[in-house]
């Protein structure tokens, strides 16, 4: 039997409120670049107060400044290397969040690794490893560390950022298709864990084709402005943070295109 089809969110005619993460904390993955930092800024705009997390030091603190010159409430900078990062690392990163801001309200799994798409007679080992660790090991060890304090938030959320080719995969996108495989699975046991004693609601996004770095790596010779740009599935992220996502527990989203009457989320 065929998987159901994906949920399009946000439905038509959805607009964020202003005030809809106020008082809230996110933790956002990759928020150096691309979607991760249009949803940053996204939620900071919303009145949440964001865990800015990426290996890139540089790049947090222009999105840091950028928050900040927007009036959003003070952003937190905590860099780390997913593809080193072990189990303490996590602990140590969800203690600091409790001890610092009190509590964590939304998780955002965006950061991913590509490595080389190559059949996989020739995929190189090392990559593998290293796409299967941030992709996979590092949302689970980072969820795991996390979830008390998702727990105790009067409605936590866990948004895992998937991709089309974990849902199917297609030749050549190896250890990224099969760790994108890995997450759906693991939302989907998570979801269910979940779903009877806690608040806390999980699901899976496929944000489609973004103008980001990863999706570059992947088809270098495609023109970047026939791509949407990352803030087009930054509503589809809100949609599911807000308390509309209530109603999509365990789910597989995927971005619905604005249509061109519609006022898309950008960046201030």
């Amino acid at each position: 039997m065929a998987d159901p089809a994906p949920l399009r969110v946000p439905p038509p005619g959805y607009a964020p409120a202003p005030d809809l993460l106020d008082g809230r904390v996110a933790l956002v993955t990759g928020a150096g670049a691309g979607l991760g930092r249009a949803l940053a800024l996204a939620c900071a705009r919303h009145g949440a107060t964001v865990v800015l997390l990426d290996r890139e030091v540089r790049a947090l603190e222009a999105v840091y400044d950028a928050i900040e010159a927007a009036g959003g409430p003070q952003p937190a900078i905590y860099p780390l290397d997913l593809a080193g990062a072990a189990p303490h690392d996590y602990e140590a990163l969800a203690a600091r969040v409790g001890e610092t801001l009190g509590r964590l309200d939304a998780l955002v799994h965006n950061a991913a690794f590509l490595g080389a798409l190559s059949p996989i007679e020739h995929h190189d080992p090392g990559l593998w490893a290293r796409a299967l660790q941030v992709n996979l090991t590092a949302p689970f060890l980072l969820t795991r560390a996390c979830l008390p304090l998702l727990k105790a938030a009067p409605d936590g959320a866990v948004l895992f950022v998937s991709d089309a080719v974990g849902r199917r995969g297609r030749a050549y996108w190896g250890a990224y298709a099969a760790s994108k495989a890995g997450v759906e699975n693991l939302a989907e046991t998570l979801a269910d864990e979940l779903e009877a004693n806690t608040r806390v609601r999980v699901a899976t996004l496929d944000p489609g084709p973004l103008r980001t770095g990863l999706r570059r790596i992947a088809y270098p010779g495609e023109d970047p402005a026939e791509v949407p740009p990352p803030e087009a599935a930054v509503p589809a992220c809100l949609w599911f943070l807000g308390p509309e996502g209530a109603a999509a527990r365990g789910a597989r989203l995927a971005a619905a295109r604005p249509s061109p009457a519609a006022a898309p989320e950008t960046e201030s």
